[in-house]
């Protein structure tokens, strides 16, 4: 991952393995301070290439997608869960947006998580989680997650230490039975820096049509940010696993975020190597059936 003394890992001119540039290691130790936040971990080199190298990613992408799809009609039980956390500002919609939208909307499953309804209240905090999670063949994306309840709990002291030590324990076994199951979790941290976001929100104030997203209890939040960093980073640090690594994804430049993000289902969805499922019939048969007669009153 970058660091703010440069761009760790970068591989310009070959095609990087963004898995294990952006790979937070388990069990290691996170400081965010210490993550360049307008870095470009192997990515294109500017801009305009950045945009460029999303559209070309974009053929490859639906492939596979339709491939996973075509797949589950033959049994096949795997599915993708790209899970998306940050702060305000950092993202997480217009990546629904820019990256997803390179998708078949038909295969995906997407879900905003905000704050519990009294019914959601009622149940165990993964409850609705369960309820949201795609179905084989699906590519599922969380705006917001299982994660708020280890975040936000924490910077909040909505729960004790010993229930958010619980809450851990609760989210890696969760994830685990999930990858058990034939769920590849793409879990990704948008990290953007103060100074950013503080531009992000100034510009929401400054256009009227942005006013629906903006609350002034974000200003309030911001006085909060280095409770949320450690959140972040304890979280980071102890429900990165084998099965479901986080990747903190810089995303002051909107462009990497979107190519990098877009690489990673990428090289994910190459992995699975999805294939379609042949045909279970007799193809020379139903093709000279096809041939052979006229309409009917004909």
């Amino acid at each position: 991952m970058a660091t703010k003394g440069g761009k760790r890992g970068e591989r310009r001119g070959a095609a990087p393995d963004l898995r294990e540039l952006l790979r937070v290691p388990e069990g290691a130790a996170v400081d965010l301070s210490g993550y360049d936040t307008r870095a470009t971990p192997g990515g294109p080199a500017d801009k305009a290439a950045g945009r460029a190298a999303l559209g070309a990613l974009a053929g490859r992408l639906t492939g596979l997608q339709d491939r996973l799809y075509a797949s589950s009609t033959a049994g096949d039980t795997r599915r993708v869960l790209l899970v998306l956390q940050g702060m305000d500002t950092s993202g997480k919609g217009g990546t629904v947006k820019h990256v997803i939208g390179l998708f078949n909307p038909s295969g995906c499953r997407i879900r905003a998580f905000k704050t519990p309804t009294p019914r959601e209240r009622s149940h165990p905090f993964l409850w609705r989680i369960r309820r949201a999670l795609p179905e084989p063949g699906e590519i599922g994306i969380f705006d917001r997650s299982h994660y708020e309840d280890v975040l936000i709990a924490r910077v909040r002291a909505l729960a004790s230490h010993r229930e958010l030590a619980d809450r851990y324990e609760q989210i890696n076994h969760f994830e685990r039975e999930l990858t058990d199951a034939g769920t590849t979790i793409v879990k990704v941290f948008l990290h953007i820096g103060y100074e950013e976001q503080r531009d992000r929100l100034l510009a929401r104030l400054d256009n009227p049509d942005k006013h629906w997203k903006f609350q002034p209890s974000d200003i309030a939040d911001r006085a909060l940010w280095p409770a949320y960093q450690e959140a972040y980073e304890l979280a980071l640090r102890r429900c990165s696993t084998r099965a479901a690594p986080w990747y903190v994804v810089p995303s002051d430049r909107k462009w990497y975020r979107n190519w990098a993000i877009s690489t990673l289902l990428l090289e994910h969805l190459d992995a699975l190597a999805p294939v379609y499922p042949a045909g279970d019939f007799d193809v020379a048969e139903s093709r000279a059936r096809l041939l052979a007669k006229d309409p009917p009153g004909r």
